[in-house]
């Protein structure tokens, strides 16, 4: 009996997408030692806290790795994620074989320049474009 096997890049973005899934029940993590952009225009000492795109795809990449035990995956993010309870943001995770996989991430607390948030993985890849 011959059984078929996922290729190693296939299983690789299944572990993370799983990964991911249990993320977004852990709970949420915590990037208050980093300091948040403020809001465009917003007086200092004012506005919502801020983490930029980059930090947000680097913090999520690392989260994933750590749960999944795999190498940090390509995280990217569009745009900075508001410090404002509810804000949501869509990343995207590019496997080696060109597919993808959505990360939705969720602020779930605020505290002064500290944001948590909640990340959650779509149930499935984009395939890669032919």
């Amino acid at each position: 009996m011959t059984i078929s096997r996922l290729p190693v890049v296939a299983w690789s973005l299944a572990t993370v997408a799983a990964g991911a899934l249990l993320v977004g029940c852990s709970g949420s993590v915590s990037i208050g030692n980093v300091e948040p952009k403020k809001s465009a225009g917003a007086s200092e000492g004012s506005g919502a806290p801020k983490v930029s795109a980059a930090h947000l795809g680097d913090t999520v990449a690392e989260k994933l790795a750590a749960t999944t035990g795999q190498p940090k995956p390509d995280v990217t993010c569009p745009d900075d994620l508001v410090g404002k309870v509810g804000t949501t943001t869509r990343c995207t995770l590019q496997a080696g074989d060109g597919s993808t996989l959505g990360i939705t991430v969720t602020v779930t607390a605020v505290d002064g320049d500290k944001i948590d948030y909640d990340i959650k993985a779509d149930d499935t890849p984009t395939p890669a474009p032919n």
